[in-house]
């Protein structure tokens, strides 16, 4: 059985890096959970190092792993550079990793930057959790934090961001995607109408154009906007 470790990177006390007010672990802790979710539907085990806002320090997240033994360990983070000066994704492995870790990072690099992310490529580099970690480890990037334009691009496809992500992953293992089932209309429940519809109050149908003529003077009288709409049988 496929078992995956995801770590949501920094919490708790350690915001990771913050823009405009806007926190990383705020971020990747939201994504990842939904990543979690998806992958857990076509039933792959998810183990996670953290699963709220909590301090999780990096050889906690690296014990975390190493108790059990994972297929993957995959890590979510949030790039900053210098506010503005910077946009786009990136993946990393390990400086000396193997086949898997590689392959891994090139179908979550392919994924994020379908979304329409500036591709920043696949990257080594001597992280801890990459390091430190058992199983064959991926660190990915979704954009820069304090980019206004990688924000916005995250905001708007968030759900694609989740779903190609979790496509990658499953792609990895040797699971085909399949997009959850949606649900079917519940007939108790009226269909939503559009906000931009009108709806018309009549107050009688007359023959004679007078007869209506005096209708409207009596309703505009009492307070009431009224207007002779005329309709032919």
């Amino acid at each position: 059985m496929t078992r995956l470790c995801l770590d949501y990177g920094h919490g708790g006390t350690d915001p990771g890096a913050v823009y405009k007010g806007r926190k990383e672990a705020d971020d990747v802790l939201s994504i990842g959970k939904a990543v979690a979710a998806e992958i857990r539907r076509h039933g792959i085990t998810v183990d996670e190092t953290r699963t709220t806002d909590k301090t999780v320090s990096l050889r906690e997240r690296s014990n975390f792993e190493n108790r059990k033994k994972y297929d993957y360990f995959i890590s979510f983070h949030r790039n900053a550079y210098q506010p503005e000066k910077a946009q786009g994704v990136e993946t990393y492995t390990y400086v000396n990793t193997g086949t898997k870790s590689k392959s891994m990072a090139a179908k979550i690099q392919t994924e994020l930057v379908k979304v329409g992310f500036t591709n920043r490529g696949v990257k080594a580099a001597n992280f801890h959790v990459l390091r430190e970690t058992k199983a064959p480890a991926v660190l990915m990037e979704i954009g820069f934090i304090d980019n206004i334009s990688d924000n916005r691009l995250l905001d708007a496809k968030k759900q694609q961001v989740i779903t190609g992500i979790a496509r990658a992953i499953l792609a990895q293992v040797g699971v085909s995607y399949k997009a959850a089932a949606s649900k079917p209309a519940d007939p108790a429940k009226p269909a939503s109408s559009s906000t931009s519809a009108r709806y018309r109050v009549m107050a009688g149908s007359f023959a004679d154009k007078s007869n209506a003529e005096r209708q409207v003077v009596r309703l505009k009288k009492a307070g009431f906007d009224a207007v002779i709409i005329v309709s032919h049988p």
